[in-house]
Formats: C-alpha cells, sequence, structure tokens
C-alpha cells in the first residue's frame, strides 16, 4: 500500500508531500517557502517571522467563537541521517517511504516523523471544512533539532492563544507535561604530526551496525556509543602493539547516539598477525557484551594505503585517556520522578584529522544545576589534557505543571476515550515548551503525538494504527477546548 493512502488520508497526504521537501536543520528555507505557500493556498492568514518561523492562523468554526484559542505547534527541521552503505542526497531527494505492516519507514535513512508527523497533523486541520475547533494558531517553529533556534528568537507578537499543544512525544499513551534542558560542550586540541615508517601497514577500522538512537529519549537503553567503542579499541591496541593513529570520523549529528565511528591506524608490518588477532578477540568481547543490545555490531580492518603522517604517541595517548573519562550515558535519575533520566551526556562527534582532535557533545537535564555539573564533568576531561572548551545552545527545560487544566481534560478525555489511563510524565528530551513558555507567560502547554520508534536513526519508523489512534483523540480535544476565562 503507498502511504498517500493511508488513513487519515489528509494527514498522511501531507506527510508525504513535506518529505518530498528538504529540511535539514539550519537548512529550512525550502520547507519554510512550502508551508507559506501552503497557508496562503488556503486563503489564510500568514505570517514569517525574521527567523523562519510560520504562523497560520485560522479561525473558529462556527459556534466555537468562545472558546480559548489554541496554538497548535511542530518544528518543521528534521535530522538527515543515513546509513554509511545508503546511496541519498538529503539535499536533493525525497524521503523514500515504505509501508511494512502496521508501520511506515525509510528505505536506509531516517523518516521524518519526527517532527513531520505533527507538522502534516497540523496541515491537515488547517484545510479541513469538517473538523470542529476554536480559532488556531499553527506555529512551525525551525532549528529544533540543532538549537532550538525558532522557539528561541519567536516573536511572541505574533502569538495570541492561552492553550499550547505541541505534538512532538513519541508513545501515544504518553501526555508530556516537561522536559529536559540541553547545552553543547565542544572541544578542540592541536595535535603534533610524525611521519609513519615504511615499514608500517596501514589498516582502516570501522565500527558499524550500532542501533543509534535519541540522545535524549533512548539514552537510559544501554545502547554503545561508536565513539566510546572506537576509544576503547585504541586503549587496548596501545597496549598490544605498536599502535599509530592518522584519522578518525566518528558519529554524525550532535543529538543522536553515534552508530558509526572510521579510523585509519598503523602498526608495524611484523605485527600484523597480532593486530588483526586483537581485533578479532575485541569484537568477541563487545559482541558478548552487547548482545541483546547490539545484534549488529560489526568491527572491520580492511589493509589501506599508507598515510604519510600519523599522531605522536604521546598526544595519543592524551586523547584517549581524555575520552575514556568523558562522561557518557546517564548521569544522574531524578530523585523526585521515577524512571526519569535527569541528567545525561551524548559524546556525538569526534574527529582527528590533519593535526586537529575535536569533539562535540551534548548534555542534558531537566535541573538546570546538574545540566551544569555534567557539562563540567565533560569539560574538566577535555580541559585537563590541553583542549579548548566552548559552550553553545543552552536552552532551559520545561518545569512540569501538574494543576494543568488542559491536562485536566485530556486526561478525562483519553479516560473515556480508550478506557485507560494516560503516561503524565516528564521526558529526557529536549522539547521547544521551555522556551515557548517564556516567551509566553501563563501558557498552558502539554505535548503528545503518535507511536514513533528510533528518531533520529536511519531506524526511525511511525506506527499507523497510532497515527490513527492520536488523530481521534486530538479532534476530540479540539471539540471540548474550554470557553475563554
Amino acid at each position: 500500500m503507498e502511504v498517500k493512502n493511508l488513513e487519515p488520508q489528509e494527514l498522511w497526504n501531507n506527510f508525504a508531500n513535506l518529505n518530498a521537501v528538504p529540511r535539514a536543520s539550519k537548512k529550512e528555507e525550502k520547507v519554510i517557502e512550502f508551508m507559506v505557500n501552503y497557508g496562503n493556498s488556503l486563503g489564510l492568514e500568514t505570517i514569517q517571522d525574521k527567523t523562519g518561523n510560520v504562523v497560520i492562523r485560522k479561525a473558529a468554526t462556527a459556534g466555537m467563537e468562545n472558546r480559548q484559542t489554541v496554538i497548535m505547534q511542530s518544528h518543521l527541521d528534521m535530522v538527515h541521517q543515513k546509513n554509511g552503505d545508503s546511496n541519498f542526497d538529503f539535499a536533493t531527494q525525497g524521503i523514500e517511504m515504505f509501508v511494512d505492516g502496521d508501520w511506515v519507514r525509510a528505505k536506509g535513512t531516517t523518516l521524518g516523523a519526527d517532527n513531520g508527523i505533527g507538522v502534516a497533523t497540523i496541515m491537515a486541520i488547517l484545510a479541513s471544512s469538517t473538523i470542529a475547533h476554536p480559532a488556531i494558531e499553527a506555529l512551525f517553529t525551525i532549528d529544533e533539532e540543532t538549537g532550538m533556534t525558532g522557539a528561541k528568537e519567536l516573536d511572541p507578537a505574533n502569538l495570541s492563544g492561552t492553550i499550547l499543544l505541541n505534538l512532538d512525544t513519541e508513545e501515544d499513551d504518553e501526555l508530556t507535561i516537561g522536559c529536559a534542558g540541553g547545552i553543547d560542550t565542544n572541544s578542540i586540541y592541536h595535535y603534533k604530526q610524525i611521519p609513519i615508517a615504511k615499514d608500517h601497514l596501514a589498516y582502516q577500522i570501522v565500527i558499524k551496525g550500532l542501533v543509534g538512537g535519541h540522545s535524549g529519549m533512548d539514552i537510559h537503553k544501554g545502547r554503545a556509543n561508536a565513539n566510546k567503542l572506537m576509544n576503547r579499541l585504541f586503549y587496548a591496541g596501545l597496549k598490544a602493539v605498536d599502535l599509530q593513529l592518522t584519522t578518525v570520523d566518528g558519529g554524525s549529528l550532535r543529538n543522536a547516539i553515534p552508530r558509526e565511528s572510521k579510523a585509519v591506524v598503523s602498526v608495524p608490518a611484523n605485527q600484523k598477525d597480532v593486530f588483526l588477532t586483537f581485533i578479532a578477540d575485541f569484537l568477541a568481547i563487545l559482541k558478548e557484551e552487547y548482545q541483546s543490545i547490539e545484534a549488529g555490531l560489526n568491527i572491520s580492518a580492511e589493509e589501506t594505503g599508507l598515510p604519510e603522517h600519523g599522531m605522536d604517541k604521546a598526544d595519543f595517548q592524551k586523547i584517549v585517556n581524555a575520552i575514556y573519562a568523558i562522561p557518557n550515558g546517564v548521569f544522574r535519575m531524578s530523585p523526585d520522578i521515577a524512571d526519569l533520566v535527569e541528567a545525561s551526556s551524548n559524546l556525538a562527534r569526534v574527529i582527528i584529522k590533519g593535526g586537529e582532535f575535536i569533539t562535540q557533545s551534548l548534555q542534558r537535564s531537566s535541573v538546570e544545576s546538574t545540566k551544569d555539573d555534567v557539562a563540567n564533568a565533560v569539560g574538566a576531561a577535555l580541559e585537563n589534557m590541553g583542549c579548548d572548551v566552548s559552550r553553545s545552545g543552552d536552552y532551559p527545560g520545561w518545569k512540569p505543571n501538574a494543576d494543568s487544566d488542559i491536562l485536566r481534560l485530556m486526561t478525562a478525555l483519553y479516560k473515556t476515550t480508550f478506557h485507560a489511563e494516560p503516561n503524565v510524565n516528564a521526558c529526557h528530551a529536549g522539547l521547544e515548551c521551555g522556551i515557548l513558555g517564556a516567551h509566553l507567560p501563563g501558557m498552558d502547554m502539554i505535548s503528545f503525538g503518535p507511536t514513533i520508534h528510533g528518531a533520529h536513526s536511519p531506524d526511525e519508523c511511525v506506527k499507523i494504527s497510532s497515527v490513527q489512534k492520536y488523530w481521534s483523540y486530538l479532534l476530540k480535544v479540539l471539540q471540548e477546548i474550554p470557553v475563554k476565562k
């Protein structure tokens, strides 16, 4: 079955049209134009602010003019990530989707359900002539995935709503009322290069096949980080053979758990057999450790051309020690909310090339003080070896409000509609609500959405029956929005 033939068709058609438009974070020019043209084509008031956010206003349906105005919000950008063996150009190609039972997936790339399903949902509400709803202010923000620039630079004068529905949660039984804030810690170090002896053999080491995933929502699941595994290989390899390093390219995006890492190393020719045995033994150890989580884990070592230069051994050891010391994964669990990760860190990128060692990592926490604490821990490990460390992209968390009118309404509707209790929670992902709430004081906010698995990885998929559940629930919520205060 074609994706456009799925129900509700108005939503899935919008999603398919959206997925034909390149929309990488910080490169949203085409999708902004797409959304502005969409609003104008419906004859609705459409505003593009100086940052690139788009607001589309739609009046209430007859009889609902006295209800509170609702801001329906999703972000336009998506994580562009593909498998290493996927021949795909995000800048020119549309996402290639297919139906797999009860799931929609993409061929070798991220799907864009995060947050494209939310965007497509709002588009369907805007276009409908039959759905009952109060006045709608559709807010489409930019650059959520790499800094939340759209939310940070939002012009609040374009919005007058009192309830905000953020459509960016990834389990259909969840009502999210809080989230983590985040900060990027980046570093650079200039190392000494030395000639590689002519009696050496060079190998490209590739770690791949890891599950990866969202560095917030999946950080507690014990998944391997390719950058950490490669560094662990170096640490042990330095003890096994006369190992020399030339390059590393590990990870991809700041908010994705690294799935792959590549390195070029060299060893003396007379240590070839020892080195290859070491690689095989190291892989066997990791497969044993991760057998229930990382079934696709693989490490290969293929002979390649001998480079002219490698890294000075003293710098190599310093870098390996520093990466080993960097916290990665869960830093602290919340003492107040059961099973909630309070603070974490993800070592997203490690690049070593031409005399420069670069790292990029993202720290998250629902508490500002522990966000600083984990960022300090990462920074200290790098500063201790002489790196220049900088921070950027700081954004606040969203403090849960259990005394929320929209929460009470949606909880009651969930119970009567599905005969079950919703999972009211806070999440460890970075939602825009914390920033939007600072711009819009007193806003009653909640986040929900359909079931999406594997966000930020090529395994991303969205559950079809869940989209149908979420859609029917949303329509009931819009019908029950309370009158203006």
